[in-house]
C-alpha cells in the first residue's frame, strides 16, 4: 500500500476517534523491504526521543469513565427497545439508533461530568420502561436517587401526524425542564402503545 495512503490512514483514524486511539507507529512503514522496516524489526536501537509515555492515572480515568457510561448505555439501548416492543421497535430501531443513542450518550456525559468516579460505578439503568403510553423509557439512579430521567412524549401537531419526542429531564434542576434529544417521524396512523 502506498506510504501516502497509509498516512491517511492514520490521521484519519486518529481524528475520528478524537486522539483517544493511534494506530502503532508500524503502520508508518512498508513491511516489504527491511530498510522500511521499523527500528525494532532490523534489531537498530530506538532514541529515548522517539518515546513518549502517558502520565499515569489520566489513561486510566478517562477509560474508567468510558467503561462505566459504555456499560449504561448498553443497558439504556435495551431498556428502550424493550419499551418500543416488538411493534415499534422494527419501524424505529435504525433511526434511534443513528439519531437517538448518540444524544443519550451526550446527555448522560454532560450530566455526569462533575461526578467523582467513586459515584460513576454507583449508577444504575432502572430496569422496567412504563408501558401503555406512558412516557418513562428508563432513569439513570444513584442509590435508589434519580439522576436522568429519560422519556418520550408522542406527539401530533396538527395535519402532521405522530412523532415521538425523545428528552430528558435531570435532578440538576429538579427534573422541570425537558431536554430534547430528538424526533422520530412515525406514522398518519396511531402508534401501537409502548410494550406490544
Amino acid at each position: 500500500m502506498p506510504n501516502w495512503i497509509r498516512k491517511s490512514l492514520v490521521v484519519f483514524v486518529s481524528i475520528l476517534t478524537f486522539g483517544l486511539i493511534t494506530p502503532s507507529p508500524s503502520a508508518f512503514y512498508n513491511n516489504n523491504g527491511d530498510e522500511k522496516k521499523p527500528a525494532d524489526e532490523r534489531n537498530l536501537p530506538i532514541s529515548t526521543d522517539e518515546l513518549t509515555v502517558e502520565p499515569a492515572g489520566i489513561l486510566d480515568e478517562r477509560s474508567d469513565r468510558e467503561k462505566v457510561v459504555g456499560k449504561l448505555m448498553e443497558e439504556a439501548e435495551v431498556q428502550s427497545y424493550t419499551k418500543f416492543g416488538s411493534k415499534i421497535k422494527p419501524v424505529i430501531e435504525e433511526e434511534f439508533r443513528i439519531a437517538i443513542l448518540p444524544n443519550i450518550e451526550k446527555a448522560i456525559n454532560n450530566v455526569t461530568s462533575s461526578f467523582p468516579d467513586e459515584d460513576l460505578s454507583q449508577l444504575t439503568v432502572t430496569e422496567m420502561p412504563s408501558p401503555g403510553t406512558s412516557e418513562r423509557i428508563f432513569h439513570i439512579v444513584k442509590e435508589n436517587q434519580d439522576v436522568i430521567r429519560f422519556h418520550v412524549r408522542r406527539d401530533r401537531p396538527p395535519q402532521d401526524g405522530y412523532w415521538f419526542n425523545f428528552h430528558y429531564h435531570t435532578f440538576q434542576d429538579n427534573f422541570q425542564n425537558h431536554y430534547a434529544l430528538g424526533k422520530i417521524y412515525w406514522d398518519k396512523n396511531t402508534p401501537p402503545k409502548w410494550m406490544s
